[in-house]
């Protein structure tokens, strides 16, 4: 069972993560949901990007490295949303 410390982290994380992104994208903003969801999302598609690439030198950064993981990873996806046009 996860304990609830973790899952508090981790939607932080993931907060930080999408917020971030949607201000380095220039963006509008999601609201918390969107910002939280994409974030999270975000983390999964940066850590395989990352892995992938054989980059891991985030890790050693401890929950910053993972902000910016996620962070990368939320700004790829809002970059393919943009190429595919179907943003709002």
């Amino acid at each position: 069972m996860i304990a609830l410390p973790n899952i508090i982290v981790t939607l932080l994380v993931g907060l930080a993560s999408g917020w971030l992104a949607g201000l380095v994208m220039g963006t509008r903003a999601f609201g918390l949901i969107g910002d939280l969801l994409l974030g999270i999302v975000g983390a999964v598609v940066g850590g395989l990007l990352f892995h992938y690439l054989g980059i891991s030198a985030l890790e050693s950064l401890g929950i910053l490295g993972n902000i910016l993981t996620g962070a990368v990873g939320a700004a790829v996806l809002l970059f393919i949303v943009r190429l595919t046009g179907l943003h709002a």
